[in-house]
């Protein structure tokens, strides 16, 4: 399991993923989940990944390599006239290998499922997210739906859905961002440190403030410390039921 959210800002972009993978108790490991592709003054799309490893690393490896070279046919992130298209493209590529790893045509819904988060800006359009399933179908995320999630969802939701707002800076939502890992963190083993991140400024049009929080970062420590107490003293303070 993972954890991955995307969040619309009226200042820009924010990206957080967790980066444990496990295939089973004994088999747990640190892989990177977030990937960014830019072309500085021209566009910068920055991808989460969720489910199947060799799933998820296959897409981000054939994006990569069709990104990379100029000659290839394939259409590229780089070359998308818009982040539609390139969401298109990157559904697309996630059915294909989800296709091509099963026998006959797996279904969505088999081991080989993944789900894909992208997000970024092309010069000339507004930053936008989009949310991808393995079908291949997406969404975007708008007035009404702010924000996405991948992965083990529940547990940092409610924080989300209580405390997001469009106005707040990069600084509040990260600390938003933690809050809601360590809600997670603290409820599913199968979500793990360290936490990468990317801030992306609207209309810069380059890689944002990007980084990891390791387990002994001492802001998330402190963070995760003050979060329990300021939760106990706020039900200290509820009226108390009555029978």
């Amino acid at each position: 399991m993972t954890y991955c959210v995307g969040m619309v800002l009226e200042r820009g972009l924010v990206f957080m993923s967790d980066t444990r993978t496990n295939a089973g108790l004994d088999n747990i490991s640190t892989f990177k989940k977030l990937t960014t592709w830019d072309a500085p003054g021209e566009r910068v799309i920055t991808l989460l990944s969720a489910g199947n490893l060799a799933t998820t690393q296959a897409v981000i490896s054939l994006l990569d390599e069709r990104s990379k070279l100029a000659e290839d046919r394939q259409p590229s992130l780089l070359g998308a006239p818009s982040l539609f298209q390139a969401a298109r493209m990157v559904a697309e590529t996630l059915r294909e290998v989800i296709e091509r790893h099963g026998t006959g045509g797996q279904r969505a819904d088999s081991t080989f499922n993944a789900t894909i988060m992208m997000g970024g800006q092309i010069a000339g359009n507004p930053p936008r997210l989009f949310l991808i399933y393995p079908e291949g179908n997406f969404i975007e995320a708008g007035g009404d739906t702010p924000f996405f999630q991948m992965g083990e969802t529940k547990y940092g939701r409610p924080i989300l859905v209580r405390a997001y707002d469009p106005g707040m800076s990069f600084e509040e939502a990260m600390k938003l961002l933690l809050v809601s890992f360590d809600s997670t963190l603290k409820a599913n083993l199968t979500v793990g440190l360290p936490f990468d991140f990317h801030c992306y400024e609207k209309d810069s049009l380059h890689v944002g403030r990007t980084g990891r929080i390791a387990a002994d970062d001492p802001y998330f420590e402190a963070i995760s410390n003050d979060w329990g107490e300021a939760l106990k003293t706020a039900l200290d303070q509820l009226d108390h039921f009555e029978f």
